[in-house]
């Protein structure tokens, strides 16, 4: 008759491996909890071109009154947008440079906006493109690339990683993110001064600091971004405003701004006078 010697684990062993299975559980359900902007070939088209405001606190900047903005496809005369300048959070040298663009505008010159003259849009006015175009997610375990169809400017968040040391000023700046439940957080600093955080043509300085919550709204037909806009030179106070957009099942389209478009208007298009290579 044959016998059978029960073996018994050590009790660190069976501890280990308690861990061990926890652990692997709570990365599984981590993984199953992370937001879903991509599957299927997904694009997300901004409802508007303007931010919505809070319900509270600092707004972003709008239209002057006296010069409502009327956009494309109203049936109305469409209008250039005129800041409104007595946004109370804007200082002294933003309302200035702001006064001098709108008093031009007003004057019969065009409105140049980044998107008119496919200069990068950089953070937050990245969330200011938009309603004919929709921008895609590429989401991997170490990267999220955020890209806007027309020209396909493209935004790179590095996931659970800090800032830089020492980040080197650029378009897009440097963005850090991380997911928190179902919503993507996105941290941007070190944003050069070559770009408006609006579609006012509203300036800012090397301080700007951006963070953006991206969540799928309203059972997966919206996706809305709520974000902070933090600059101590250009600002009294941080703002905050929101963005929504619809859902749309469509590919990712070639679109080039620029080519041949500096022979219709004078956009200032960015040129090429030497050769790369």
């Amino acid at each position: 008759m044959s016998t059978f010697t029960a073996r018994i684990l050590p009790a660190s062993m069976i501890t280990s491996c308690v861990y061990a299975a926890l652990i692997a559980a709570a990365a599984a359900q981590s993984k199953a909890s992370i937001p879903d902007f991509s599957s299927n070939g997904v694009g997300w088209i901004a409802i508007g071109n303007d931010y919505i405001a809070p319900p509270a606190g600092p707004r972003p900047v709008t239209f002057d009154p006296a010069h409502p903005y009327v956009p494309n496809g109203t049936g109305r005369q469409p209008t250039f947008r005129i800041s409104d300048l007595s946004n109370p959070n804007l200082k002294p040298w933003v309302k200035e440079r702001m006064k001098k663009d709108n008093d031009e505008v007003l004057a019969g010159k065009i409105a140049y906006t980044p998107r008119s003259s496919c200069k990068p849009a950089g953070v937050p006015a990245f969330m200011s493109y938009g309603r004919f175009t929709p921008v895609f997610f590429v989401q991997s375990p170490r990267q999220v690339h955020i890209i806007f169809e027309s020209d396909a400017q493209v935004r790179r968040v590095y996931l659970d990683v800090p800032h830089s040391e020492n980040p080197k000023p650029s378009w897009y700046g440097e963005s850090v993110g991380r997911y928190e439940g179902d919503e993507l957080v996105v941290d941007t600093i070190a944003l050069n001064e070559k770009t408006f955080v609006d579609n006012y043509r509203t300036p800012h300085s090397d301080k700007l600091h951006v963070v953006e919550r991206w969540k799928v709204i309203e059972g997966g037909k919206m996706l809305e971004v709520n974000f902070k806009v933090d600059d101590p030179d250009a600002f009294y106070e941080p703002w905050s405003g929101i963005q929504r957009y619809g859902r749309v099942q469509q590919q990712l389209r070639e679109d080039i701004c620029a080519e041949g478009n500096r022979y219709l208007f004078d956009y200032r298009l960015p040129v090429a006078e030497n050769p790369d290579f």
